[in-house]
């Protein structure tokens, strides 16, 4: 049984290892995720020490999907600081180990991240993926295609990825 929560402050810190595992092996395996191959576990690490940081400076709301009380996915939903943008959020880092995909970790882990959306009374979510990767994911999940941008990004091990852009609003 797949268990998603919000892994608060000591808990995120607690949890590094874990979620640095789900990433290295999500870019090694060819993620478009910000990172280049070659990717060790200490960039992993490095990457999870700041969110968590960003976690106990209440920056993010990092979720994690555990199996047997071991983190097999991960999402952050990232509230916007800009003055004229109280009411939205950015989604990212939607991550599910290679071991634990086709299993709707990921679509539990975007139902949850609707429930704190709700939660704070936001009322637009945006997101960015790399084309023809997640998208019957997030359109499931009622996000609305709002373009794509080619040539946005590198895949990790090089050449260039189109990027498509989501949104979904909440009344």
């Amino acid at each position: 049984m797949i268990d998603i929560r919000i892994l608060r402050g000591d808990e995120a810190h607690h949890r590094i290892d874990e979620l640095a595992t789900v990433l290295h092996d999500c870019v090694t395996k060819g993620a478009s995720v910000n990172f280049m191959n070659p990717f060790s576990m200490t960039e992993a690490r490095d990457f999870y020490t700041a969110t968590a940081g960003a976690v106990a400076r209440d920056e993010l709301v990092l979720f994690a999907a555990l199996d047997n009380d071991r983190v097999v996915g991960t999402c952050q939903l990232v509230p916007a600081k800009k003055p004229n943008q109280p009411h939205r959020a950015d989604l990212a880092k939607l991550l599910v180990h290679s071991n634990y995909r086709n299993k709707g970790i990921g679509a539990s882990l975007l139902a949850a991240a609707d429930q704190e959306v709700k939660r704070r009374g936001l009322k637009l979510v945006t997101l960015d993926t790399a084309l023809d990767t997640a998208e019957r994911l997030y359109e499931r999940a009622g996000y609305i295609r709002a373009g794509v941008i080619p040539n946005f990004a590198l895949w990790p091990d090089g050449g260039y990825c189109d990027t498509v852009y989501f949104y979904k609003w909440f009344e």
